[in-house]
């Protein structure tokens, strides 16, 4: 999952970083309010963890604007304000789970698994032809036959199979999987290296779905049903 922690405490921003890279997340950061604003007008993630008292506005405001714009990011309000008001508030205007200051990291990853969970309609595992992607699990098989494969491969294969039939700009694609941070690299080779590996180990397990290429422009995941 992509994940962006919008935390103005140095030390408890650097400690859920950490726990949640830990996890195979890509994470970004923002400590204020305009950084947060600016990087959900830039960039789209699976999940926000959002602090409510930030040094220049509140969080609701921005949970607000989210809502407004139908955006899909699943929320997960983190505050020391518990007081009641403000955890009802912040449901109303359309967060997903409300964990107050100070939680059990254990119990933060478990929020956030939970409302991923939600975000896929209960939906656990994906699967497209022979091949099956469990995202908890991190497990892949063909046929029954678990695939090993590298984190970003597993992260690419995961974002594909949530939509086949896409075609997807590889910039789009490495941006979702690498971060923002990519917008600093000279050129792509990172994404068609990781991008060949993975197609080469699908081809050599027998699988039956196929991750094509598309000349200037990206990829697209092509299953036996959307098969010509």
């Amino acid at each position: 999952m992509k994940i962006l922690i919008v935390e103005d405490e140095p030390s408890l921003r650097e400690l859920m970083t950490r726990t949640l890279v830990n996890e195979q997340h890509v994470v970004e950061t923002a400590s204020t309010y305009a950084e947060a604003e600016s990087r959900l007008g830039s960039y789209a993630y699976d999940c926000v963890l959002l602090d409510i008292m930030l040094p220049d506005g509140n969080g609701l405001k921005l949970l607000e604007s989210l809502k407004a714009q139908r955006r899909t990011e699943r929320v997960i309000i983190l505050s020391a304000k518990d007081a009641l008001e403000d955890k009802v508030l912040g449901l109303e205007l359309g967060a997903d789970d409300y964990l107050p200051k100070p939680f059990h990291l254990m119990e933060l990853s478990a929020r956030i698994r939970s409302v991923a969970r939600r975000g896929r309609d209960g939906q656990r595992e994906f699967t497209w032809g022979n091949v099956s992607l469990d995202p908890e699990k991190r497990r892949v098989e063909v046929a029954g036959v678990e695939l090993p494969l590298l984190r970003k491969e597993f992260d690419i294969l995961a974002y594909f199979m949530q939509r086949p039939g896409y075609l997807v700009d590889k910039a789009v694609l490495a941006e979702a999987v690498w971060g923002d941070h990519v917008d600093q690299a000279d050129n792509f080779q990172f994404v068609y290296a990781q991008m060949k590996n993975l197609r080469r180990k699908l081809s050599d397990a027998g699988a039956t779905i196929e991750i094509r290429a598309v000349y200037g422009f990206g990829y697209k995941l092509l299953v036996p049903a959307a098969r010509a």
